[in-house]
């Protein structure tokens, strides 16, 4: 490994001067500069973090704290981060919480260790009013920045989420003006603050053109492929003679579509399908799925921006986000007759 001492001896400067050319000080010349910075990058020189970390008290590190990189909406959010951190000068350490609150504790206790200057965390959400692992990062008072829909036990941190509840509302304003009455609705995790503003966005649309919610129509999904299958074959088992599924996000979606095709139905013409979040799934899936358009990138660029105020010691306010409706070929007027599902699957 090449030291700073190395450089000096073969430039025939004291290490101080090689050490001061390097972090650009003024008192060095700027053809000693060039000079000391050219030979070390010939040299393979590379700085020791770890010890700029001790000089300078920071690590130049982020701490990045998610359900799953499988998740689709997490990618691009991730992706979008770590691009801005690194022209920013600092990496990233990428943790997987899998929604299980001891994993969440463990993966920022972990990060705390390694003494990283902030935190970007998508929270674990739980029926508790408090979480320990957040009073904690209260007390240390490290920059933390929320991905997602605030709760109360992490209710002392900003964050960034979408405009969740008017999204879904739109979602829904979408199906009744093509002629759906009859809009079945597939929910997400109970615990989950987002999801709540996704059923209420529903409910309100419902509501605002004259019709009553149908709780025969609402069936608890989650978050995922399998959950959408699931929800699916319970809502055909109850021939709910539904012209048109919402479903909390594209994953339950896709999973709902799918069970839909396998048992004969025809996407758009027997029933209409509508999303959530606009992975790229969404656009190739069989039938392309109108969603709704998540600012993923944005979500994360305005993330980065509370984190760098945070960091500045400057007052920061959370950030809500619009989002879109994307229309494609899962959604169009219903037929005269409601879609009606066989009496019973396997």
């Amino acid at each position: 490994m090449v030291r700073l001492k190395d450089i000096a001896q073969y430039a025939g400067v004291s290490v101080m001067t090689v050490s001061k050319a390097l972090r650009n000080e003024p008192d060095v010349s700027a053809a000693t500069k060039v000079r000391i910075k050219q030979l070390a990058q010939q040299m393979g020189y590379v700085p020791d973090s770890t010890a700029q970390g001790l000089r300078n008290r920071t690590t130049k590190l982020f701490g990045l704290v998610i359900p799953s990189i499988t998740n689709p909406i997490y990618a691009r959010i991730v992706f979008a981060i770590e691009e801005r951190a690194h022209e920013l000068g600092y990496d990233i350490l990428l943790a997987h919480t899998h929604n299980i609150p001891a994993r969440e504790e463990t993966c920022i206790r972990r990060l705390m260790s390694r003494r990283v200057d902030g935190f970007f965390i998508s929270p674990v959400y739980r029926f508790e009013a408090e979480a320990r692992i957040y009073v904690e990062l209260a007390a240390r008072k490290t920059p933390t920045v929320l991905l997602g829909s605030p709760a109360p036990f992490c209710r002392l941190f900003p964050g960034v989420e979408t405009e969740e509840l008017t999204a879904s509302a739109t979602a829904t304003e979408h199906l009744l003006k093509l002629g759906h009455r009859r809009i079945a609705y597939l929910a997400g995790p109970q615990s989950a603050p987002w999801a709540h503003e996704r059923f209420e966005g529903y409910r309100r649309a419902l509501r605002e053109a004259g019709l009553d919610v149908d709780d025969r129509l609402v069936f608890q999904a989650g978050g995922t492929i399998e959950d959408g299958t699931k929800a699916a074959l319970q809502m055909l088992n109850e021939s709910c003679n539904v012209t048109a599924v919402q479903a909390v996000n594209d994953l339950v979606a896709i999973g709902c579509a799918e069970t839909l095709l396998s048992q004969g139905l025809r996407i758009p013409e027997d029933i209409s399908i509508v999303g959530f979040g606009n992975v790229m799934t969404a656009e190739y899936f069989r039938v392309p799925l109108t969603t709704i358009r998540q600012p993923k990138f944005r979500l994360a660029m305005a993330a980065m921006d509370l984190m760098t105020n945070l960091l500045r010691g400057q007052p920061v306010e959370s950030k809500r986000l619009s989002a879109e409706l994307i229309e494609r070929k899962s959604t169009a007027p219903p037929r005269t007759a409601a879609a009606t599902a066989p009496k019973s699957h396997t």
